[in-house]
This record gives structure tokens, sequence and C-alpha cells, in this order.
């Protein structure tokens, strides 16, 4: 239809249902390396997050003897919320803020393993935003797993961001490899990590006080796009791994997933939707024949009551597809 390969690699299919699961371990381990965590057990791992990671940490944590505490914002699907709890997590919500706001889930997070280490506990923050092993995580295993399954042909590879180290680890290891493959950031609305990688500044038209609606990058889509520059999203910036970005919008991204359904049989995610449409979109701005590889980070079931639920989709102001959508106008 395109005339171009778009391969995706099914990260939905890691033993936690995400990509986070190479992080969350990557993270503990290096914790437990450096002594931050007991590696017989007994420590206690908090993160700030918006359901994912939280989800892998738990699942690692049972593993590894470590109680788990996950903060999480409101925004997110409830699913999310119960699934962390049969893993054994303790879940805290609280409500949407700025990260320069004491109560944005974060700096919770990293407040209730300060005053759980005052106490004398083993606890760990493991800021999987700001924590370099996220990035090592995705440059040792992702990137060479896609250059090794796509046989090093590859000419572009398209995702969003979250905390930066999948993009940015796997764009770097793919550079090393092959320094004309393109990296393209696909950014949701609000995010201004677009304007970051397009003109060098981190700024979005919706983070204008009075036109912010919930928090500073107003999207359907969850676990995706910022109003900072992490340090794992830093690392690629800085090497040049990540060459250009483009714009997803909510409509687009509903749209794709539905079709993905239909034609595929992909029941996807909102952050996978926008991943795919940043793919075929960026794929139609290259030459016929080109191979591109994007991400299908995890399945629709994690997003029952936000993204495949029709009425909330329409509150948003967005349309349900009664029919399969065509993608002809893309």
């Amino acid at each position: 239809m395109i005339e171009r390969d778009i391969f995706v690699k099914m990260e939905s299919m890691n033993p936690g249902g995400t990509g986070k699961d190479r992080a969350a371990f990557a993270m503990i381990a290096k914790a437990e390396e450096d002594g931050l965590l007991p590696k017989c057990g007994g420590g206690v791992v908090v993160e700030g997050t918006s359901g994912s990671t939280g989800i892998a940490l738990a699942a690692i944590c049972n593993t590894h003897g470590h109680e788990c505490i996950i903060v999480m914002p409101d925004d997110q699907a409830l699913e999310k919320q119960d699934l962390l709890r049969h893993l054994g997590a303790k879940v805290e919500v609280v409500k949407c803020a700025a990260i320069s706001n004491p109560k944005h889930y974060v700096n919770v997070a990293r407040q209730i393993a300060k005053d759980l280490s005052d106490r004398g506990k083993h606890a760990f923050f493991t800021n999987q935003f700001e924590n370099g092993a996220n990035f090592v995580a995705h440059y040792s295993t992702t990137g060479p797993e896609i250059w090794t399954q796509t046989g090093g042909k590859i000419d572009s590879f398209v995702m969003s961001s979250g905390t930066g180290g999948t993009i940015s680890g796997v764009g770097l290891y793919l550079k090393s490899q092959d320094k004309n493959v393109k990296v393209i950031l696909v950014d949701p609305p609000g995010s201004s990590l677009f304007n970051k990688v397009k003109y060098g500044v981190a700024y979005a038209s919706e983070q204008k006080e009075q036109g912010i609606r919930r928090h500073r990058y107003d999207t359907i889509a969850e676990g995706i796009g910022l109003d900072r520059v992490t340090h794992n999203f830093s690392l690629g910036l800085q090497h040049g791994a990540i060459d250009d970005a483009i714009l997803i919008t909510d409509q687009e991204a509903v749209e794709m997933a539905h079709w993905l359904i239909r034609e595929e049989g992909f029941f996807v995610g909102s952050s996978s939707a926008m991943n795919i449409m940043g793919a075929v979109k960026s794929a139609m701005e290259m030459e016929k024949g080109s191979q591109i590889v994007t991400i299908i980070c995890d399945s629709g079931q994690r997003h029952i009551t936000r993204f495949w639920n029709k009425k909330f989709i329409e509150l948003r102001g967005l349309s349900w597809p009664e029919e399969c959508p065509s993608l002809d106008k893309y």
C-alpha cells in the first residue's frame, strides 16, 4: 500500500507486557551491584510512573525479594493500578501536576524513598527518567536485537519518548552500526520534545498557563511526551542519535489503532498507535523500498478504560471510528 516496509518490534510480548522490563531489570541490577539495594532482597524500590515501568518493577521485585511502592498520576487507566496491586505493589495515586510542583508523582516518589531511608530502610528511588541504566539497557539489548533481526537493513527508526531511554539507546546503537540510519521522534500534542529536537527549545504552545487543561502535555496518549528534557533523552541529543521529530495528533492515533485491529489484528495501546502512525507518515517521506522500524510498546488491554473507551474518546472531542478508517489521507 505504501511501497515501504514497516517492521514492529513486539516489546508487548516481554514477560511484563512492555519494553519497560528491560529498563526495570537493568536499574534494579545496577542498584544491587552498587550496594543501593541488598542483593539478598529486603529492600524497598520506589518509583513514580505512568504505569508500565511500575508494573515491570513490581514483577521483578517479586523475584528479587524487594518491596515495591509505586506513585502514579490520576490520569492513567485504572487497569494499570489494578495490575500493580495484583503484583503486590503498594500504589499511591496523586493529582496531575507540573514537575516543578512537589506533588508531581515523580517528586512524591522521591520523597517517599528519602523518608524511608531516613528511617533506616534500604529504600531505592529508581528515578527512571534520569537513571542512565535505562539508556544502557536499550543500547546493549534492544538496539542490537533490532539490528540483528533486520539483518542490518534499516533506513529509519521511529518512536515516541517517555523517559527517553529507548529512543536514545536504540538510536545511538543503530547509528554506531550505520551512521545513515535516520532516527525520528514521534511526539504527542502538548509535549515540548518535538520543538527541542527541531529547534533546540523545549516548549509547546499548550504549555501556556491559560491553555493547560490538566497538565503540561494534553494528550490521550499515556506514558509518552514531556514538558522537560530528561537525562536519558539528553544522551540521545548530545550524541546526535535523534535526527528529526514528527507530531501525531490524538485523532490520528485513534484511527491508526482501529485500523490495526481490523486490518492487522494488532490490539495496541495509545503510544503504540502513535508510534505506528509516526512510522507511516515518516515512511512516506522516504524513498520507495525503504525499511522502517518502530515499536509496539504494549497491548490495548491496559487501555480499556481510556483509549479503547468510546465515551472517553468522544468526551475528549475526538471521533470514534465506526468503520475501518482509511489511511489514504495520510
